[in-house]
């Protein structure tokens, strides 16, 4: 078949690109065309997206496409983090500017919540974890300061729904990111409007979920106009990120009753799971805080979110606003020539949600749990990855005791494979083998949805067998167990004091 090519527009909470899928029927090349920051604006005490500037950005990515020469553009599609939104109210017209998820309108409310409906009770309307920035306690925040525009709102749309909106003018809510919201039902695959009314949050700001690989249309015209983009259609994706990184996990085979494998979509927060036919809904998976989500090709994603390379990326930005110039490259050496395995934290703990200062927060959580503290920028960085290591570790296991059986291999995808410092450190923490790639997993998975609704592939497990011809997957084998094994218990110790 003759190249074509797709356009798969990922954002993520500080940067965005836009990036072309190149398909001739055998294998798939990226090239990135367009690339922008991102991140959320302080005013008035809150944070914000702003939501035209992306879009502005946007815009751009597409003209710089149609510009490039890419041959025949079939779609685009666009994906982006879970739980946030925006809302329109009658006519259309946008409601303000979406607020971030770690605006802190909602802090203490999750506790606050959990008064009003039992955890169990939420737990077994959607499957999800508890996490304080839920699409849920996000609403009641807006219903408790008595929000008017929450009053005006004649529709909910989550961020990729948005633009979707903007690019079709066609409202829907995706399932993927749906499912992040904590008012959706994993098993009725609906709404779950009772728990909503307990919250006092209309539910006629919810419109149809559409699954992933639909498509909802031409572009606009005057989006056509603008971007020299005539004829070309919208194609959901996984528009949670997610989703589309583990599409692109180049595992073999589909969902299984058991699988073998699992998943790390390592990023500013890593997503650890594997990929079930069903929602597991259980005491167990309750009290371990797992959530199911929802996957490419009604699959359910259970999984767990963890901190991920949050802890590096705010360390390093500390350093180099107070005049340092550090490279990923430079950290990770620095690391390197670290002690191993000196001091442990746990990268979930709240202290590192949002601190002023990371490298002082990391070491005062040393300070208080009595542990050698990190005097180096290379010991704060070593300190951070191998207690990232050891988290993964300690989700393998309850992963294993969810699914009744052992996890053989850990897939590693996202931008978090570059780190080869931490993918040798999570296959000797979990003592398994490591499979790290591709790089680009949520563009890849992105296009790949879009190239299976042109038919031009012709299923989830013919398109991760195009992701094995097409890129570079690289192999790290467990070492120095009893080592791993010491520090482990020092901290599970922290974690579970």
């Amino acid at each position: 078949m003759a190249q074509r090519a797709y356009l798969a527009i990922d954002m993520g909470a500080s940067s965005g690109r836009h990036v072309a899928g190149l398909f001739d029927g055998k294998s798939l090349k990226l090239a990135e065309i367009y690339r922008f920051e991102n991140g959320p604006v302080p005013a008035g005490g809150h944070l914000y997206w702003d939501l035209l500037a992306q879009w502005n950005h946007v815009r751009q990515g597409l003209r710089a496409g149609s510009a490039v020469g890419l041959g025949e553009i079939v779609s685009v599609g666009v994906d982006t983090w879970g739980v946030d939104f925006g809302l329109l109210g009658r006519g259309d017209e946008l409601l303000g500017n979406p607020v971030h998820y770690r605006d802190p309108r909602t802090d203490g409310l999750l506790t606050r919540a959990l008064d009003v409906v039992s955890r169990e009770e939420i737990f077994a309307q959607t499957g999800l974890q508890f996490m304080q920035f839920n699409t849920l306690y996000q609403l009641w925040a807006m219903r408790l300061a008595g929000s008017s525009l929450l009053d005006s709102a004649a529709s909910l749309l989550l961020i990729p729904d948005l633009f979707h909106w903007l690019l079709t003018g066609v409202k829907a809510n995706e399932f993927t990111n749906a499912t992040t919201t904590q008012f959706f039902n994993p098993q009725e695959k609906a709404w779950a409007r009772e728990l909503l009314a307990s919250f006092d949050i209309p539910d006629r700001i919810l419109g149809e979920i559409v699954e992933p690989g639909t498509t909802l249309g031409k572009l606009r015209s005057d989006v056509a106009a603008d971007t020299s983009l005539t004829g070309v259609s919208v194609v959901l994706p996984g528009t949670h990120d997610t989703a589309s990184a583990v599409m692109a996990v180049p595992a073999e085979g589909s969902a299984a009753e058991r699988p073998n494998w699992c998943y790390i979509s390592s990023g500013t927060w890593s997503l650890m799971g594997t990929e079930v036919p069903r929602p597991v809904i259980n005491d167990k998976c309750l009290s371990l805080n797992f959530t199911n989500e929802g996957g490419v090709g009604c699959t359910t994603r259970l999984l767990k979110n963890i901190a991920g390379l949050w802890l590096v990326q705010e360390c390093r930005r500390a350093w180099n606003e107070a005049g340092a110039n550090h490279t990923w490259d430079g950290l990770n050496l620095l690391a390197a020539a670290a002690r191993p395995l000196v001091s442990l934290v746990d990268p979930d703990d709240p202290s590192f949600l949002a601190p002023a200062n990371m490298p002082e927060a990391i070491r005062a959580y040393c300070r208080r749990t009595g542990q050698t503290v990190p005097s180096s920028q290379g010991a704060v960085i070593r300190c951070a990855l191998e207690s990232l290591a050891m988290r993964y570790r300690l989700v393998l296991g309850w992963l294993e005791q969810l699914l009744g059986g052992r996890i053989e291999t850990i897939h590693i995808v996202g931008g978090g494979t570059q780190n080869r410092q931490l993918c040798q450190a999570t296959a000797d923490a979990c003592q398994r083998t490591v499979l790290a790639g591709p790089i680009e997993a949520t563009a890849i998975g992105n296009v790949l949805v879009q190239a299976i609704a042109a038919g031009d592939i012709g299923s989830i497990s013919q398109a991760r067998e195009v992701v094995r011809r097409s890129f570079t997957v690289d192999r790290y084998e467990p070492q120095n167990a009893g080592r791993w094994d010491a520090a482990f218990e020092k901290f599970v110790s922290l974690v579970n004091p």
